[in-house]
């Protein structure tokens, strides 16, 4: 078996995070490339290192002096390599990164810094060898991530290490400058590692149990989801759950290898799989999990025989899209369409659109209300299990809070209700009170 392991910032934010990885890895042989984010937060006061170097070359780039901030960065590097009793050092890496930052390399540039550097000392504590991401991950000259080149030359690089350290969140554009991941960042590495090198299960550890069922900020201890499938953990994501970005899913997702949520603070628990598909049901729980997002507005579109004029849809979506706005979800009537969009994406063009849309079908009505939440109930077993729709909405009404939208796909896998954004923390506890409780 060989498995790809990630760790995130609050894994390697000091000496002492340091040494639960080391002991993780070194646990099981079979943890053999390792990817590490840049230290995290200490304690909620913190600062990640990150930011510093963000901080640090928006100063270099404004010609200040940045012999203060960037002796921070240092510091708190050499405090990791110090208590680890490590006989290494960075000073070559750091003059030249500092005087990169003078010359202006780029911000890219600056954030990579953070993973290349913790990368380093971890080979180092290790014994691993040290594989420069810039080197074996790839973007092409519009800035796209080169998925087959960099899969092509990383699998073959990993072939000539058997134990690798490889920085998590960059890699290089053709003309050798770095780019980093917009979204996602050492998760996205990570996975893409993990389907070079073939693996049979990519460790994704970080600083909860696993994957929960709901929003801990809402939902006191919310339960962990033992399993999930790609599907579903994709609607969840979409719907603000954070644990692991969706994009993050989909080099794993190409060759089928399972992911596993794991707490680097309480190695123990069995966290989270995340597979490709799964015929396993939890008994004890219909759905999977239930998250939700603020944010979203209803443009409402009524005229009579609507179902009767072809391409009324296309017309109306085609508005959209010349304005650069893309649709959330699309509940309709035969007389009657609801088309739910980011209200943030529609600032400054609500009249474009409804000029548009006016012209294009000619609508009896037109609207745009704001304030609406969206609520997804997720889980594979709802399609086996009767009455989860019934479920959902009591729960609601119960709590005293009325649905402005209903949207269920034909895959049964999620339920999606609208809400007022006053309602939406109500909406969730009611729900998963519902289900869990």
């Amino acid at each position: 078996m060989l498995k790809v392991v990630k760790f995130g910032g609050s894994s390697l934010a000091d000496a002492a995070q340091f040494k639960k990885v080391a002991n993780i890895i070194k646990a099981e042989p079979e943890r053999r490339y390792v990817v590490p984010s840049a230290p995290g937060k200490r304690h909620k006061n913190d600062t990640k290192v990150t930011d510093m170097l963000y901080s640090c070359y928006e100063l270099a780039a404004k010609g200040e002096d940045i012999g203060k901030c960037f002796g921070e960065i240092e510091d708190r590097y050499n405090g990791i390599i110090r208590e680890l009793e490590l006989d290494f050092s960075l000073e070559q890496d750091f003059h030249l990164i500092k005087n990169a930052f003078i010359h202006k390399a780029g911000r890219d540039f600056a954030a990579s810094r953070g993973e290349y550097l913790n990368g380093k000392i971890l080979a180092k504590y290790l014994g691993f060898d040290f594989i420069d991401a810039a080197e074996v991950i790839f973007f092409n000259d519009n800035g796209k991530f080169d998925a087959e080149r960099t899969n092509s030359v990383l699998s073959q690089t990993l072939k000539q290490h058997e134990y690798a350290v490889i920085p998590g969140f960059y890699g290089s554009m053709p003309n050798d400058t770095i780019k980093t991941f917009s979204r996602g960042g050492s998760d996205i590495t990570g996975s893409i590692v993990a389907r070079a090198a073939t693996c049979d299960i990519y460790e994704n550890w970080t600083d909860v149990d696993g994957f929960l069922m709901a929003d801990p900020r809402i939902i006191d201890n919310p339960r962990v989801i033992s399993e999930i499938t790609y599907h579903e953990l994709r609607e969840l994501s979409y719907m603000g759950a954070t644990v692991l970005h969706e994009d993050a899913i989909f080099p794993v997702r190409i060759a089928g290898i399972p992911i596993n949520i794991r707490n680097t603070n309480n190695p123990d628990a069995r966290g989270t799989f995340i597979v490709s598909h799964s015929d396993k049901y939890d008994t004890g729980n219909v759905i999977t999990g239930v998250a939700g997002k603020k944010g979203f507005s209803v443009l409402n579109i009524e005229k009579d025989m609507m179902n009767a004029e072809v391409g009324f849809g296309r017309r109306v979506l085609e508005v959209l899209e010349n304005n650069g706005v893309c649709f959330e979800h699309l509940p309709s009537g035969i007389d009657n369409m609801s088309i739910v969009l980011s209200t943030h994406e529609i600032e400054g063009k609500r009249d474009a659109i409804k000029n548009g849309i006016c012209r294009q079908v000619n609508p009896d009505v037109i609207d745009i209300e704001d304030g609406l939440a969206l609520v997804a109930v997720v889980g594979r077993a709802m399609v086996k299990a009767k009455g989860t729709a019934a479920r959902v909405f009591k729960a609601i009404s119960g709590a005293g809070i009325n649905i402005r939208m209903i949207d269920q796909g034909s895959s049964e896998i999620s339920i999606i209700v609208g809400v007022e954004e006053s309602d939406f923390e109500d909406a969730l506890r009611a729900i998963y009170q519902e289900f869990v409780y």
